[in-house]
């Protein structure tokens, strides 16, 4: 069978086309990008039409690329970026710009209601969060959580407020614009924090709803991520050149489909994602909280089963600013001068390959520079908005590559923080996925593994692998079978990353000075950046 998955991701989706049967392939692929716009209050907007330009585009590319005929699709779905919030009218158009997960304008509408009362935990009413974490072993204790995106939006462009029919996440208003169908697939609605997770009581929560004064008029109808939401619109199968009422299941977000794809599908499976966004997640058959780390336990795919999931917001955009910043000046491509010749571009095939290789040639540790991945503040294990990158222990005889390695090494260092403070509530695996762009870099994924100490394993496709996880979901649905079997079947491991004692001791230093970072600047960052 052939399906097509939007993998929706911060600024760019990737379409992939899908063959399905003893095996999993991807046929095609073809991808796009849209903006992703910040304001000085916080906000990081994004455009609906931008984003159905490179639905179109990229999935009449997969056709040109291959002898496979629109008829022949199965089914399409979407993984996307979650978190955001789209407010649609009647017709499912957006009433004002979708706000990115990014998203912080509603500092002040967390403060005045979670601020509030005597007791507090976390700096959040304890009276509220209770209640919460009671309901769905969660809280909206993040400004950057969606019910503040809402509340912001009532306070603030009350004209938009009124025209307001339906609040959706990103993947629900792609399926809306696929199908005509207003709907949000269970993941989706658990990432409110205003969902109930208890069995026998999945759904919105009228308690929650009322607690945080929210429209219950506005909470759409839930699906779950497996279901048939409908089929293509005749408008929106010219769009994308596909043919009316092609099958749309629900899909969901990125976080949910993710394990899947990296074939984590056992409890106490723990994966590690670095795309633009970066996490660490174990896979379990309960629901678990730690509420000072931000670290929760989000639906998984399927009913029953959680992803208990800490996140870096900035962890491969590092990579990208450093190598907009650093790797690129106006003269051109940052290169070692000894390795400009003639077959410089056949050999270096991308930008990031060739800065792969520069950065395999810099020891472990960067020379002493450290590297804090925060360039849009940070949620796990503290939340802070003011909190930013930096560069420490830079000397006189710092190089650019040994600030290349510092990023990465920062990242990797984060992310092994996140699976420390995984590790005091569940048991995590050894080995660990690594899954996403960054995993297809050795030099990351040997650095991955000697930070943290644990094997470290990479899997096929592992660029697109919320997109594959996705593809089993749908596939699963279509053939009637377990999708966690299928993917125990169909995901194969690739190569094998083991800790290199030899690096341990210069790691194991420089991690904890990284960690003091953030509490010795804390003071700093409020002060510069409020």
């Amino acid at each position: 069978m052939y399906i097509i998955i939007y993998d929706f991701g911060t600024s760019t989706v990737k379409t992939c086309l899908f063959e399905i049967d003893s095996e999993i392939r991807i046929v095609a692929g073809s991808s796009d990008s849209y903006g992703l716009y910040f304001s000085e209050n916080g906000g990081a907007d994004q455009d609906t039409e931008e984003w159905w330009a490179a639905i179109c585009k990229t999935t009449k590319e997969l056709f040109e690329k291959t002898d496979v005929r629109p008829e022949e699709i199965s089914g399409l779905a979407f993984c996307a970026q979650m978190q955001g919030t789209v407010l649609v009218d009647e017709n499912a158009n957006a009433v004002r710009p979708p706000m990115n997960y990014l998203d912080y304008r509603g500092t002040k509408e967390y403060k005045d209601c979670m601020g509030s009362g005597i007791i507090k935990v976390s700096g959040c009413s304890l009276y509220k969060l209770a209640r919460n974490l009671i309901v769905n072993y969660a809280g909206s204790v993040s400004v950057k959580d969606p019910v503040w995106k809402y509340k912001w939006v009532e306070n603030n462009e009350p004209d938009n407020f009124k025209r307001i029919y339906k609040w959706l996440d990103i993947p629900d208003y792609l399926v809306a614009r696929c199908t005509g169908r207003i709907v949000r697939t269970a993941d989706s609605a658990f990432a409110t924090f205003l969902y109930d997770t208890r069995k026998g009581k999945e759904g919105w929560n009228s308690g929650l709803l009322k607690m945080y004064k929210v429209n219950p008029d506005h909470m759409p109808e839930i699906i779950d991520c497996t279901d048939k939401a409908g089929g293509l619109t005749e408008k929106a199968a010219k769009d994308l050149g596909l043919v009316p009422r092609t099958p749309v299941f629900g899909g969901g977000g990125d976080t949910t489909f993710v394990n899947i794809g990296a074939g984590c599908t056992r409890p106490g499976d723990t994966h590690i994602y670095v795309g633009t966004s970066g996490w660490v997640s174990t896979y379990l058959a309960h629901q678990t909280v730690d509420i000072d780390a931000m670290i929760t336990g989000v639906l998984s795919a399927k009913k029953g089963y959680f992803n208990y999931y800490a996140e870096l917001e900035t962890a491969g955009k590092c990579f990208e600013w450093v190598m907009n910043h650093l790797a690129l000046d106006e003269v051109g491509v940052y290169l070692d001068q000894a390795k400009i010749t003639d077959d410089v571009e056949s050999k270096y095939i991308s930008l990031y390959d060739y800065l792969s290789e520069v950065v395999s040639q810099v020891p472990p540790g960067a020379n002493g520079v450290i590297f804090t991945p925060w360039l849009h503040g940070n949620r796990c294990p503290f939340e802070d908005s003011n909190a930013a990158g930096m560069f420490f222990n830079i000397k006189v005889d710092t190089k650019k590559r040994d600030m290349l390695r510092a990023v990465l090494e920062g990242i990797c260092y984060h992310l092994c923080w996140l699976l420390e403070c995984e590790a005091k509530k569940v048991k995590t695996s050894d080995p660990v996925r690594f899954v996403g762009g960054g995993a297809l870099s050795p030099v990351t994924s040997q650095m991955l593994a000697d930070i943290t100490g644990r094997t470290i394993e990479t899997v096929g496709h592992s660029q697109q692998v919320g997109a594959v996880g996705t593809a089993l979901v749908v596939a699963a649905g279509i053939k009637g079978v377990d999708v966690l079997e299928l993917s125990k079947e169909l995901v194969k491991v690739e190569h094998v990353y083991k800790p290199n004692p030899v690096n341990k001791g210069v790691y194991e230093k420089n991690y904890k000075v990284f960690k003091r970072l953030y509490n010795s600047n804390k003071k700093n960052f409020k002060m510069l950046n409020t």
